[in-house]
């Protein structure tokens, strides 16, 4: 088990060789991930792993991939897709053109539940989604929109919550253990490795999604990525976060309104 010492020379080290800052991520979250990884690694000490981590390109790699990781699902959170189904959504239909970015995507679970909600809404041929995540490997598996068939069965009990009426089946094609979701929906998104620590704003969007991302950050790499998502937020879009995330105590907060809890923020004209 890695201590706190050894934690900061891990991210020190991480920062001096490979230019990754993890120095604003929540130490406890970090540290539980990186302890993970220390036993299935099978390391005998903590300078083994560091010496990997320096001299090792596909060693540091792999660390990037496992620590980053983020569980999802489709239609994670039913009755927040059903606010977006119902009163999002229908607002953002009065534009000529709808981008959304995902931030921190992961593996890409949520971008083609957005898909299914733009396509159910004849809007589709006008958006754009942006996804993106510091995590190249599950980009790869985000691109290619092929997930455990065993999941669909959840996923479509998420989507009825969700208030979608169709048949969920319609959505993907089966084959060998696997569901692949159509060209249709991958057409429409761009997928690129994006860093919520070192990045700045590449366009502007009608709707920003980060959730469940930020819980894993400080408070001042919480109010840079909040920094971050106000720079690239068209006036009168809208900024989803996590059930556990809030722009409440943040300096931004007075130019946003909550429109559905804390979960929901438009940004003021």
């Amino acid at each position: 088990m890695i201590n706190d010492r050894e934690l900061e020379l891990l991210i020190n080290d991480v920062f001096e060789y490979h230019g990754f800052d993890f120095s604003g991520y929540s130490r406890a979250s970090l540290k539980r991930r990186v302890d993970r990884l220390y036993q299935l690694d099978g390391f005998k000490s903590v300078g083994e792993m560091l010496s990997r981590v320096r001299t090792e390109p596909e060693y540091f790699k792999r660390m990037i991939e496992e620590i980053t990781v983020n569980v999802t699902e489709m239609f994670r959170d039913p009755l927040f897709y059903k606010v977006l189904r119902e009163e999002i959504i229908p607002v953002l239909a009065t534009k000529p053109f709808i981008r959304i970015w995902h931030a921190g995507c992961a593996s890409g679970e949520e971008v083609y539940s957005m898909a299914i909600l733009l396509q159910e809404a004849n809007l589709l041929h006008k958006s754009l989604m942006y996804a993106t995540d510091i995590n190249p490997l599950v980009l790869q598996t985000a691109k290619k929109g092929i997930f455990p068939l065993q999941m669909m069965k959840q996923y479509s009990e998420n989507y009825r919550i969700s208030g979608g009426k169709k048949d969920f089946s319609d959505y993907y094609t089966a084959n060998y253990g696997f569901a692949k979701f159509g060209s249709d929906f991958t057409a429409k998104m761009v997928f690129s490795e994006h860093s919520l620590v070192s990045d700045g704003s590449f366009n502007e969007f009608d709707l920003i999604l980060c959730r469940n991302v930020l819980i894993y950050f400080d408070k001042e790499l919480q109010d840079r990525a909040f920094t971050l998502f106000d720079d690239s937020l068209a006036k009168l879009g809208y900024l989803a976060l996590g059930t556990k995330e809030t722009l409440k105590f943040s300096s931004l907060q007075k130019t946003y309104t909550q429109h559905n809890k804390d979960k929901i923020w438009k940004k003021k004209e």
